[in-house]
């Protein structure tokens, strides 16, 4: 696996063609916009609207990465299963996710979507806690990229794709609680956090979890997933989509937060693991907690959000390529071994927030 088409050219699927490419494979990036070339690599245009476009675009290649809206996903992936290429992606939505891993069964190459921050990198970390346990009582997972000089009452600002965060707000969210596999309302279940000092609020959103409450039913009793945010945003994101009626307008609420809360330069991503559970006959409690910031990679400064999504799916290829991962079938995240992960040129960033 050497030569990776990555589709979408944003900040995220921008630098992930670089890194990736000084990690030695060989990258064509492709975005509807075309643009000129990226760091070491060819950047073609592409319009999926396009009859025979896309199947053209991955003709020459080996795999495909897909930084694209998850709308799009399940369309890609179903060409990369027609050309027997490898497939990965970012998406957090679980019905896209569902569809893949139902091709992945007639597969020819691995298929992997959900290999971001959350879910990917954090299914990593909560997997490798669980498994310091001779019995494991509970995971809790928390992520969160927020701006580090936040304003305003909602004290956020859309680093991320709105069509992501709108759909992780408003669909419903797997957990695995008291042994029962559930499904449960997003925004709930908040919590008070402080990381560094630093005082956050955490609530339920869709798709962080990946496929964890599958894998560990039977076996884990308790294990969800939530979004970190500054406290008091979950109120006024429950008012704006619920009493305002903006959940039966999802792409206009994008637009109108994303107008309201641009992108900044100065993040930080909170992450926050812990697992509870017997070790050698005492009930311990093992975490994993760190505050990402921007960093210099490639000789440009990125921003956290950036650099920990766009990281975590190029360790990802760089284990496939050597082997460490399977190269067909359908990838859980919690497979992916946290040690060896964080071993490669682009995990390793992971082990070192500064």
């Amino acid at each position: 696996m050497e030569r990776i088409a990555v589709l979408g050219l944003g900040k995220i699927g921008r630098l992930a063609a670089e890194i990736l490419t000084a990690t030695g494979f060989d990258v064509t990036g492709f975005d509807a916009a075309g643009g000129r070339p990226g760091a070491g690599h060819d950047v073609k245009r592409l319009d999926l609207g396009e009859p025979g476009a896309l199947a053209t675009a991955l003709s020459g290649a080996d795999a495909v990465l897909s930084c694209l809206p998850y709308h799009l996903n399940t369309g890609v992936a179903a060409e990369a299963h027609a050309q027997g290429l490898h497939y990965f992606d970012l998406t957090e939505d679980v019905a896209t996710t569902a569809a893949i891993r139902e091709m992945s069964e007639t597969a020819k190459g691995l298929m992997a979507p959900q290999c971001g921050l959350a879910p990917g990198f954090v299914g990593i970390t909560g997997a490798h806690l669980i498994g310091r346990f001779e019995t494991c009582r509970s995971c809790r997972m928390r992520v969160g990229a927020l701006p580090r000089n936040p304003t305003g009452l909602m004290g956020y600002s859309f680093n991320w794709s709105p069509e992501g965060v709108v759909n992780e707000y408003l669909n419903d969210c797997e957990v695995l609680e008291d042994g029962q596999r559930k499904w449960v309302s997003p925004m709930e279940w908040i919590e008070k956090l402080v990381i560094g000092g630093v005082e956050l609020e955490a609530f339920t959103t869709s798709g962080g979890l990946g496929t964890m409450c599958e894998t560990y039913l039977g076996r884990v009793p308790n294990i969800d997933y939530k979004t970190i945010r500054y406290p008091g945003h979950v109120q006024l994101m429950n008012f704006f989509f619920h009493e305002l009626l903006m959940r039966e307008r999802r792409k206009e609420a994008g637009e109108i937060l994303v107008h309201a809360k641009p992108p900044v330069d100065d993040d930080v991503v909170y992450v926050h693991v812990s697992a509870e559970g017997e070790e050698a006959g005492a009930l311990r409690r093992h975490e994993f907690v760190r505050a990402y910031r921007p960093r210099e990679i490639a000789g440009a400064r990125r921003t956290a959000i950036a650099w920990t999504t766009a990281s975590s799916v190029a360790a990802i290829l760089e284990m496939v390529r050597a082997g460490t991962l399977p190269a067909r079938g359908f990838l859980k995240q919690e497979d992916v071994p946290l040690d060896a992960f964080l071993a490669t040129t682009n995990g390793a960033r992971f082990a070192d927030p500064d």
